[in-house]
């Protein structure tokens, strides 16, 4: 019998496969064992040709080299991400494992483990054919929604043939060459065009510019916004057992009013008055749990709940959560479950229920709400696996409690409340309006037990149709109407997410529908991504949770002529276009025809805008700020162009932190203006997000101390003491 080689997109996941298959002998690059072989690449260990590696001539920025579209695309082993110039080591190293394992004479089925994804096809195929090369063995597709022991020999049982996935590869191809040649032309020419100075370049991307459009439309709303005054007025009535309520004046069904006159004129009418209750209603109403998370929803509800959380972090937990097998595929668009996972499902809840205060409440049930192929787009919601997690970082916690606690809501009995709404009518005068108020009272907790969600309760006193009440006081208020807000992440992420489509939470149903058709602005697994490159470009920052556009950002949606690529019109028919491919609905030729078409006419209408400059690089980056007292000299140390060091350098002082200080850099960092701050104050600075050797992040206290031997300063790191 052959053995079967089984490549997993991270060694992470490799060892969540070799675990299951209780293989434990690791060797270089691999496991090996019970007649399989487990590899694993690092996400892409492949890319895309970049432009100059196709003609040499690209290798000078020049208007004349442009449009330029590859007549085929090519790829190369990925490149060094700390220097393009070179190629990664460890990635040519394992591709070189991979490719003689895929050698083996007794290699009889080749497994593609890559997550099931456009992505994860692409990294898994790109490998496997590598150079256009067939393999000899045959190719499968292993498609899990999880990394559980289970769910990897169940999803062994049930391989697909690779060639099957055709269309959801075609998707993935047509995506990144896409992204390629819209990236590289667009981002030179509008360079070249609209920039002075170099070392920076202008980005210019497919879902960059219409997420930066919405920021900007919803900054310009709030500029022109015009405030206007309008009043209320409030009165407060007593029963006959000596109970009080407030109620609101409505007329013509508003209880705003633009004069204040004419409030002011009941107000008189009313004093001291006898009033009547001519309407009396009490429901009851039910309260739906939210539905379960998908990507964007738990980036929002994460991002909206605690601070200092962004899109790409709650992604990147929830990525870890995956690997760790804690949690089912995070990537996801869809709200519901797929009616297969059933038995599953009451699985996992039996197992999450246990020692719960309110275990006996949870009852597992089929329903619509949860269980709903129509609501599915590849990937089912996301939930916890049937795995309890034994350890879990602070930020893990936070993650994997909300997706563990969304799921459980759905078991919960239903909220119920009682609503009652009163219309009190003034006796004795001829009023057209009446006074309107309205009862809250939360009858079943339900689901709102899981997370603590206290229900703000507002009571009425127990009255009857047609009692008499005594007004005892009222109130003319002055409100001025507020502008729209600031878009967070959470109202950004919902815009992309439906194509600028806003909804409310209640009319979700129908808007589901434009989401999985495919109809969006990016996709769950790109969105962070393309909100952390707009600021990280420059184009829009942040103010506690709001999302400001930069005055860079606004001269490009101002200046930039390529209008289409704002427009999320265009966007998401493109997004449209590839969700029709990976359906095998649409051609990828086609597509890219469109997209080189789009190209070529966007490089030119570049090309003959009017010449504005919309960026300045300025090389020097000097604040000569005062950053503290040198603990050489007693002078002062500034921020210089190139260093942080001391004023008195002229007169022989030699104390200097160098902004590419090369220990620092060894961990990935930069020394920062409240890094020396503290240095000069405290003789020691908390420094966070180091990275060691073996790519791991910590946190260290750093000191710069002078050596007892020459002139100069050397780092000293001590480590946090539990």
């Amino acid at each position: 019998m052959g053995v079967q080689l089984i490549l997993a997109e991270k060694p992470s996941v490799a060892k969540n496969i070799a675990d299951a298959l209780k293989i434990k002998t690791k060797k270089d690059g691999y496991f090996e064992g019970n007649n399989y072989i487990i590899t694993w690449a690092f996400g892409h260990l492949v890319e895309l040709y970049d432009a100059k590696d196709y003609d040499g001539k690209m290798r000078s920025w020049k208007m004349d080299n442009f449009p330029f579209i590859p007549s085929e695309f090519k790829y190369k082993v990925k490149s060094n991400p700390r220097n393009r110039s070179q190629t990664d080591g460890g990635a040519a190293k394992q591709l070189k494992i991979i490719h003689s394992l895929m050698k083996r004479n007794d290699l009889e089925a080749i497994i593609s483990a890559c997550d099931y994804d456009r992505e994860g096809q692409l990294i898994g195929d790109s490998i496997i054919y590598r150079g256009g090369v067939k393999p000899k063995a045959s190719v499968f597709r292993l498609l899990l929604n999880e990394w559980t022991q289970n769910e990897v020999l169940q999803g062994l049982e049930n391989l697909k043939p690779n060639n099957a996935m055709q269309p959801l590869r075609d998707a993935g191809i047509s995506r990144q060459w896409a992204d390629w040649v819209i990236g590289i032309n667009l981002t030179s020419v509008a360079t070249l065009k609209y920039q002075q100075g170099k070392s920076k370049v202008l980005n210019i991307g497919r879902v960059l510019l219409p997420t930066l459009k919405i920021i900007y439309d919803r900054d310009q709303e709030i500029a022109n916004f015009k405030p206007e005054d309008y009043f209320k007025l409030t009165a407060t009535f007593q029963t006959e057992d000596n109970h009080e309520y407030e109620g609101i004046y409505i007329e013509n069904k508003d209880e705003k009013f633009k004069k204040k006159e004419v409030l002011e004129e009941v107000h008189n009418l009313i004093q001291n008055k006898q009033a009547t209750i001519t309407d009396k209603q009490v429901e009851k109403k039910k309260e739906f749990p939210p539905f379960l998370f998908n990507l964007s929803n738990l980036q929002g509800f994460i991002t909206n709940k605690y601070k200092g959380w962004t899109s790409d972090k709650v992604l990147k937990v929830a990525q870890s959560l995956y690997e760790k097998k804690l949690i089912t595929y995070p990537r996801t668009s869809s709200i519901a479950l797929e009616e297969s996972l059933v038995a599953k499902t009451a699985h996992v809840l039996k197992v999450h229920s246990e020692d719960l205060p309110y275990e006996d409440e949870i009852k597992f049930m089929k329903t619509k709400r949860v269980f709903n192929n129509a609501k599915v787009e590849s990937h089912s919601a996301i939930i916890p696996t049937y795995v309890k997690p034994k350890r879990l970082s602070a930020d893990e916690g936070i993650v994997y409690s909300a997706i563990k606690n969304r799921f459980i809501m759905q078991f919960m009995p239903i909220a119920i409340y009682e609503e009652t709404k009163l219309v009190t009518k003034v006796l004795e005068t001829d009023l057209r309006g009446f006074f309107h108020s309205k009862g809250k009272v939360q009858l079943v907790e339900g689901w709102k037990k899981v997370e603590k969600i206290q229900s703000k309760d507002t009571i009425l006193p127990f009255v009857g149709l047609n009692e008499h009440v005594q007004l005892i006081d009222s109130e003319v208020t002055a409100h001025v109407t507020k502008p729209p807000k600031h878009h967070t992440e959470r109202t950004l992420l919902r815009v992309m997410e439906t194509c600028g489509k806003s909804y409310k939470e209640d009319e979700s149903e129908e808007l589901m529908g434009s989401i999985l058709t495919g109809f969006s602005i990016g996709t769950a697994a790109t969105r962070a991504e393309t909100i952390k490159k707009l600021k990280d470009v420059g184009y829009i920052t942040t103010e506690s949770k709001n999302l400001l556009c930069t005055e860079l950002g606004k001269r490009l949606v101002e200046t930039f002529p390529v209008k289409n690529l704002f427009d999320l019109e265009f966007t998401g028919r493109l997004e449209k276009a590839l969700s029709d491919i990976q359906k095998g609905k649409a051609s990828k030729q086609e597509f890219l025809r469109l997209v080189f078409h789009f190209t070529t006419e966007s490089v030119e209408s570049i090309k003959c805008a009017e010449d504005v400059i919309i960026n300045k690089v300025t090389s020097s980056r000097a604040t000569n700020e005062v950053l503290g007292t040198c603990p050489q000299c007693g002078g002062k140390v500034t921020d210089g162009f190139k260093a942080f060091g001391c004023s008195n350098w002229k007169k022989g002082c030699t104390f200097v932190i160098w902004k590419n200080d090369k220990y620092l850099a060894s961990m990935r960092k930069k020394p920062t203006k409240t890094m020396v701050k503290m240095l000069l104050k405290e003789k020691k600075a908390f420094v966070k997000g180091l990275t060691s050797k073996g790519g791991k992040k910590f946190n260290a206290y750093l000191s710069y101390e002078k050596n007892s031997n020459n002139d100069y300063y050397s780092w000293k790191m001590e480590f946090l003491t539990k």
